[in-house]
């Protein structure tokens, strides 16, 4: 057995895409336990993954309430990067900003549930795309920072999707798009505000994920409603795990201390 707090699963880019969930101090392979009977048990303890605190509750994926009300990683403007407000001087950690939203943002066309425009920092590629589960990404500009890239963000969602549609996404039934085309027509729309640069040239990366049956029906397991969860592994995409008693999404769990049957 291993036990443990856990973090979100951490992906390699491969065909398919591999796995590893953090847990305490190890790492399980994921992709070895497929088509294998798994069993967990979340024992209750919720542990912020920043301070380490005890927490009843977990907050932006598994903070304490202080550290989500403190930390700039958890304001409003990670998600939705067009309030950045770093240049208006109320940052809440300003050091962490330059790191982290004075960087290099790519915008980005991604396909897990149907086309969708996205941004990430130039550092979150690829992970970024299979973090959401995605067959299909291309990048389509290139920005100086988080607030430029929510600027272009918004302005070409106008046209496309800006959310992966998670139920869709785990069906694998997912059409494969022309990329390329779609961000010709979007590029149309880049806006003349943005100090950045469309891209054109960039090509389309694929991604495989580890699946050996898609789910016909969607159930969402709740580790704070039913605490052990067991059944057969039948496949892994984005930060979900797939069994045949239904899907759960490992990312919301970070802090929590699960006891693993190996």
């Amino acid at each position: 057995m291993i036990e443990g707090n856990i973090l979100k699963m951490l992906t390699t880019h491969e065909a398919p895409v591999e796995y590893q969930l953090p847990i305490g101090d190890q790492k399980i392979n994921i992709n070895d336990l497929l088509g294998e009977k798994i069993s967990f048990t979340f024992n209750g303890e919720i542990n912020c993954i920043n301070c380490g605190r005890k927490t009843k509750k977990s907050f932006s994926q598994g903070h304490c309430f202080p550290c989500m009300r403190d930390l700039a990683s958890c304001d409003m403007c990670i998600v939705k990067p067009e309030l950045c407000h770093y240049d208006q001087g109320t940052c809440r950690e300003p050091e962490w900003g330059e790191q982290h939203c004075l960087q290099d943002h790519y915008v980005y066309l991604a396909n897990s549930s149907g086309a969708k425009v996205g941004i990430t920092r130039a550092t979150q590629i690829p992970t970024r795309w299979m973090d959401q589960g995605a067959i299909q990404a291309l990048k389509i500009g290139l920005v100086k920072n988080r607030l430029q890239s929510g600027i272009a963000e918004v302005a070409l969602k106008e046209f496309v999707a800006d959310k992966t549609n998670w139920r869709t996404m785990l069906k694998g039934d997912i059409d494969l798009i022309d990329l390329e085309e779609r961000r010709d027509e979007l590029l149309d729309y880049w806006p003349d505000e943005v100090l950045g640069e469309p891209l054109y040239e960039e090509e389309v990366v694929v991604f495989e994920y580890p699946v050996l049956e898609f789910p016909k029906k969607i159930t969402s397991l709740n580790l704070d409603k039913v605490p052990t969860v067991e059944g057969t592994l039948t496949g892994i995409k984005g930060q979900y795990l797939i069994l045949d008693i239904g899907v759960i999404n490992m990312r919301k769990y970070q802090g929590y201390f699960l006891s693993w049957d190996l």
